[in-house]
C-alpha cells in the first residue's frame, strides 16, 4: 500500500515545500511528487492539515526516559519504553546510551540493544557507551570507581553490536592513541568527552579517529589564552562533529552561538542527555544509588553536578530558535540530518527524500509534536 502524506510544508533538501506529497511504501520513501501527480491521486491520503513535516529526529545521547535509567535496567523492556517516551517528542531514532560502569553491564547493555534491533523495537539504532574511558577530574555525575583504561577484552566487547551504531564517549587523555584507533578499525565512532586533556592530547586523539565531542562545553577542558584545551579543539577541526545540550542550563546561548560560528555548517546537532523523568510523570530516579530529582526542567545530583537533563528534541529544536535565533529549516537539520551523518547513517536516515527511511515528525506552529512515523507507521 502507498500513502501520500499532503497538505503541509515539507522540509525537503531545497527548503520548505507546500507543493508536494510525500509517497511512503513499505517503511521508505519512494517520491516526492507533485500533488497532480497521479501517484498522489491513486495512493491513500493522509492529510497533514497545513502542519510542518520534518525529518524525524535523532539523537544521539538518551540515558532514559518514561521512568527508565537504561543503566539501571538494560533490557528490551526499558528499550521499548525509553524510545516510546521519546518518540512523543518526534525522536525517531537514538542511542540508549550506558554512563560508565561495570563490563558485565556494559555486556548486557550491548545484548539488550542486539536483541531489541533485532525485534524490531522502533526507534533503536545502536548503543551509546559513555564512559568508563573517562577523566576523573572531569567526571560529572559519572562514578569514577568505574573508570579504567580498556583492555583487548574490553575493545572486542566495545565494537561487538554488529546490527546497529556503537558511539563510545572516551578521554583521549586516558586512553592510549592505538587504543582508540582499534576501537575504530572493530567499526565503533569514537567521541572525546568527560576529558581534561590538553589541546595537544585532544588533538592526538583526533588524528587516532576521534571523530566526535559529546556534549560540547560541558565536562571537557575549557577555551583559554594560552590553553586552547578540547573546547578549542573542537571548535578548531572543522571536521569532526559536536553535540550539544541547547536547554538554557548545561551551555550559556552565547557560547553555543559562539560555536554556530566557529564550526562549518552541519558539524553541531542536537542532543538531550536526557533522564528517565522525560515523557514520566515521577521527577525522580535513582543514579548509582543516589535519589536525583528534576526540578524545574534542571537535573543535579546531591553535590550539584549537572546529572544528565530533563530535556527532549522537541524543546531542544525550539530552543534553538528561539534561545539561538536559527530558522526552523536549520534547527531541525540539526536534530536529524546531522546526528545521521555523524553516526554513518546519512544515506537512509535524516532526509525527507526518495529512498530514505520514513520516519517523520509533523509539528504545529508552536513547533509541538503533532504526530510521527517510523518506517512509515504512524504513532
Amino acid at each position: 500500500m502507498t500513502i501520500a502524506l499532503r497538505n503541509g510544508n515539507i522540509l525537503t533538501d531545497d527548503g520548505f515545500r507546500n507543493d508536494l506529497a510525500v509517497l511512503v511504501e513499505e517503511g521508505r520513501i519512494i517520491a516526492l511528487a507533485p500533488l497532480d501527480d497521479a501517484r498522489v491521486a491513486a495512493a491513500v491520503a493522509v492529510d497533514l492539515q497545513g502542519h510542518t513535516l520534518l525529518p524525524g529526529y535523532i539523537d544521539a545521547q538518551v540515558n532514559g526516559g518514561g521512568g527508565y535509567l537504561f543503566n539501571n535496567t538494560p533490557d528490551v523492556q526499558a528499550l521499548a519504553g525509553i524510545a516510546r517516551a521519546h518518540r512523543r517528542f518526534g525522536t525517531t531514532g537514538l542511542l540508549p546510551t550506558l554512563i560508565s560502569d561495570d563490563a558485565a553491564v556494559m555486556e548486557k547493555a550491548i545484548a539488550a540493544v542486539a536483541e531489541a534491533i533485532d525485534a524490531g523495537v522502533p526507534g533503536i539504532l545502536g548503543i551509546h557507551l559513555e564512559g568508563p574511558y573517562i577523566a576523573p577530574a572531569r567526571k560529572g555525575t559519572h562514578d569514577a570507581s568505574k573508570f579504567r583504561v580498556p583492555d583487548t577484552g574490553e575493545v572486542a566487547m566495545a565494537a561487538s553490536l554488529r546490527n546497529g551504531v556503537t558511539l563510545l564517549t572516551l578521554a583521549p587523555e586516558q586512553v592510549p592513541a592505538d587504543t582508540v584507533r582499534a576501537l575504530v578499525a572493530g567499526g565503533v565512532i569514537v567521541a572525546a568527552g568527560h576529558t581534561a586533556g590538553s589541546y595537544e592530547q585532544v588533538r592526538e586523539g583526533l588524528a587516532a579517529g576521534i571523530t566526535g565531542f559529546t556534549h560540547l562545553y560541558n565536562a571537557m577542558s575549557p577555551l583559554q589564552g594560552r590553553e586552547p584545551g578540547a573546547v578549542g579543539a573542537a571548535l578548531e577541526d572543522a571536521d569532526c562533529w559536536c553535540g550539544i545540550i541547547v536547554d538554557g542550563v548545561h551551555v550559556h546561548p552565547a557560547s553555543l552561538r559562539v560555536a554556530l560560528a566557529a564550526k562549518p555548517r552541519g558539524k553541531l546537532f542536537l542532543v538531550t542527555d536526557a533522564m528517565p523523568p522525560v515523557g514520566a510523570d515521577d521527577p525522580s530516579y535513582s543514579l548509582y544509588g543516589e535519589i536525583i530529582t528534576a526540578v524545574d526542567g534542571v537535573v543535579r545530583n546531591a553535590a550539584g553536578a549537572l546529572a544528565g537533563s530533563a530535556l527532549d528534541m522537541a524543546t531542544a529544536v525550539r530552543n534553538s530558535v528561539r534561545l539561538l535565533g536559527l530558522p526552523l529549516e536549520e534547527a531541525a537539520r540539526m536534530a536529524s540530518t546531522y546526528p545521521a551523518q555523524f553516526l554513518g547513517l546519512g544515506e537512509r536516515y535524516g532526509r525527507i527524500a526518495p529512498g530514505y527511511h520514513a520516519d517523520l515528525v509533523l509539528v504545529d506552529d508552536d513547533l509541538q509534536v503533532v504526530a510521527t512515523w517510523i518506517a512509515g507507521s504512524a504513532d
